[in-house]
């Protein structure tokens, strides 16, 4: 009996075993077929999707291989959204048997599910980046709006791959991102040094008419970095020749482009766009003002610089510190003393500190024009702002007291400055004194002088001894003169025609006849010989005046009209 029982017990659980079995193969078939036909319907659903979608954009190539994953990596996980199929996977209601049952090998699913999922095309690291950057999704989400908030927040967030990942989805769609989208994505792709992908997004908002002045200066700014100006050169001309695009092109993407040829201190382009901008209708701004003006002053072109600044002025606009003291030094080149006093009054005005450039250039155009009471005014002022004298202070004033004919007040205030100033002297200030010297025939003083510079271990210029020597001839001392030129040759300084007309000069007025031929026989020019016939005719040597006269035309050189005028009239009293 207990060997029935133990039978029947084995019996029914082998009964057991077998229904379970069977059960089991009915609910592992059930749920193979219910997630066969769910997967099913998904891969139609995407795929009917897909066709759409490329009806729609027939000319767009699309390369299907870039958009298709269906894992949502770190790089693109802020987007919503259903990622399209991978053309190799080919999903079709006619290959039900690329889609893997949940429940096959139980042993090995998890790891071929995984390995599913998460396995991608293998690239090379240096692709690595604008593949992930080049995938679509399909976007649940439809509201453009939200889309390009989206898009901006990405940007802002410098995630270059998500939001060039979203922004080709949206293009993908026919979904248009709005112009602050669009943008905030070009700045973030040009800090990232994508110039191509920037460029891409620029034509798109072009053609969609979505371009702003930012974007404008953004593409224009980048393209000069990264390529050359002239390339940003000819995008803005081809902008302007283009009715709707340039209705968005402001004044500040003007200023960028002036702004990209100013650092080369190049003038021309910049006068092209100024121009350009007023033919367009537009007014300059501040910057737009500013920028002219310092780059015509930089390159020298004052006449220009002042025009800027006139027609600044004409719009109402305050220039700021830069431009005016740019303006002062524009008007000391041109002689507009009374223009640069005007501005550098206005600037006092509005509590602007002039910089001691500024003032220098105040003061010497004030001396060129001969104005010492109002140099010395702006000289007195310059403590009041905090300003020490430099060298080209005391040389402007020097030069001013030489142009209002007070030679004897400039070596007066020399003397002044060489005992509490002594570190300033350089040349240009010991050649104004000479100039001083010379006009008041101090040979003396003008030789002292240059012993001095040459004791300070100045290098004395031809200019330097050009000055003594005409201090000498001032004086009639013509052999001081010589000596002085003698030295001249010795320190290897080679005489200009200055230097030897002063000579011939001199030796007429001291009748040293020998000396005057041996110049003219060294350095045979015309204007030695026109100033040694002048010379004899104004002495009364007319023979000597007429052989010098015979001489010069046998050796093919011409004599002015003066020289001619004094041998006709000697000829005539002869």
């Amino acid at each position: 009996m207990v060997m029935a029982a133990e039978v029947l017990n084995m019996y029914d659980c082998c009964s057991t075993r077998n229904n379970l079995r069977s059960d089991f193969q009915f609910i592992t078939s059930a749920y193979f077929n219910w997630g066969l036909r769910t997967k099913m319907n998904c891969a139609r659903n995407q795929t009917s999707l897909l066709c759409k979608s490329v009806e729609q954009r027939k000319n767009q190539r699309v390369k299907l291989s870039r958009v298709a994953s269906l894992e949502f990596d770190s790089a693109c996980e802020e987007e919503e959204g259903t990622p399209f199929f991978e053309e190799n996977e080919a999903f079709s209601e006619n290959h039900p048997q690329q889609i893997s049952p949940p429940w096959g090998n139980l042993s090995n699913q998890d790891s071929e599910d995984r390995n599913h999922f998460n396995t991608r095309p293998k690239v090379s690291s240096k692709n690595t980046f604008d593949e992930s950057s080049n995938k679509m999704y399909y976007l649940e989400e439809r509201d453009e709006e939200i889309l390009s908030n989206r898009l901006l927040n990405l940007s802002r967030s410098n995630k270059v791959r998500s939001a060039l990942s979203l922004y080709r989805s949206m293009e993908f769609s026919d979904l248009l991102p709005n112009a602050h989208g669009c943008n905030s994505l070009l700045s973030c792709l040009l800090r990232n040094r994508r110039i191509e992908d920037a460029l891409e997004v620029f034509e798109f908002m072009k053609s969609k008419e979505i371009a702003t002045g930012h974007t404008y200066t953004l593409i224009l700014k980048a393209v000069a970095s990264f390529r050359s100006r002239d390339a940003a050169l000819r995008i803005f001309e081809e902008s302007e020749s283009d009715v709707e695009a340039k209705k968005h092109m402001d004044a500040i993407v003007y200023n960028t482009m002036i702004a990209i040829f100013a650092k080369t201190n190049n003038w021309g382009p910049p006068l092209k766009i100024w121009t350009s901008l007023k033919d367009n209708g537009l007014v300059g701004t501040a910057v737009t003002y500013r920028l002219l003006i310092c780059v015509f002053v930089r390159c020298g072109q004052n006449e220009l610089a002042l025009d800027a600044y006139h027609e600044m002025v004409q719009n109402g606009l305050s220039p700021c510190d830069d431009a005016m003291q740019a303006i002062i030094g524009a008007c000391s080149k041109e002689g507009k003393w009374d223009l640069a006093l005007n501005v550098f009054q206005s600037m006092l005005k509005s509590e602007i500190k002039p910089s001691l450039v500024s003032c220098n250039a105040l003061i010497n155009s004030l001396g060129k024009a001969a104005k010492v009471e109002l140099a010395f005014k702006v000289y007195n002022l310059m403590s009041s702002l905090g300003y020490s004298p430099d060298a080209f202070t005391w040389n402007a004033l020097l030069g001013a007291l030489n142009r209002a004919n007070r030679p004897a007040d400039a070596l007066l205030l020399f003397d002044g400055i060489k005992k509490e100033y002594a570190s300033v002297l350089n040349v240009h200030v010991y050649n104004t004194c000479l100039m001083s010297c010379r006009r008041l025939g101090l040979w003396e003083r003008a030789m002292q002088l240059m012993w001095r510079m040459e004791a300070s271990g100045f290098r004395v210029s031809v200019t330097s001894y050009n000055l003594v020597i005409g201090a000498c001839e001032a004086a009639r001392k013509p052999k001081m003169a010589l000596e002085v030129y003698g030295h001249m040759v010795r320190e290897k300084k080679s005489p200009d025609i200055f230097t030897l007309l002063s000579l011939v000069r001199g030796c007429v007025w001291g009748s040293l006849w020998d000396e005057v031929e041996e110049i003219l026989e060294s350095a045979p020019n015309g204007s030695l010989y026109n100033a040694a016939i002048q010379g004899m005719c104004l002495r009364s040597k007319i023979d000597l005046a007429r052989k010098l006269y015979a001489k010069m035309r046998e050796i093919g050189l011409e004599p002015d009209g003066k020289t001619r005028a004094l041998m006709l009239q000697n000829l005539r009293k002869r």
